[in-house]
């Protein structure tokens, strides 16, 4: 059910010429599957919660999707298969372990693991 002020969505640029290549990538690199709406739109649905990062050098500059693995390895392989860039390996924080990577459009995001 909806709710007044829950977070409910999550849009990601992907650059002219690039929608395809996104699509590509995050079909490969984690299974997503999407419905098109014309030819400037692709959406997703695969689940979102948040948290808020402040005054530490770990503080992100700009949002940061998270996504959740089962298996943190083998996805970070899966990433790199698809071609996605990392930028910060394998590392471990409280709660478990976690690697970033940048999409085709520039998009930085990060996978988690317990």
């Amino acid at each position: 059910m909806k709710e007044t002020g829950k977070l409910d969505y999550l849009e990601l640029p992907a650059a002219h010429g690039t929608l395809d290549s996104m699509k590509a990538f995050y079909s490969a690199a984690f299974s997503w599957s999407f419905t098109d709406y014309g030819p400037t739109y692709s959406a997703f649905d695969e689940g979102l919660e948040g948290g808020f990062q402040a005054d530490s050098a770990e503080a992100p500059a700009k949002p940061l999707p998270v996504l959740y693995s089962e298996a943190l390895d083998d996805t970070y392989d899966a990433v790199e298969n698809a071609g996605g860039k990392i930028v910060k390996p394998i590392f471990s924080f409280p709660g478990g372990r976690r690697f970033h990577f940048v999409d085709p459009a520039g998009n930085e995001l990060a996978v988690w693991g317990e």
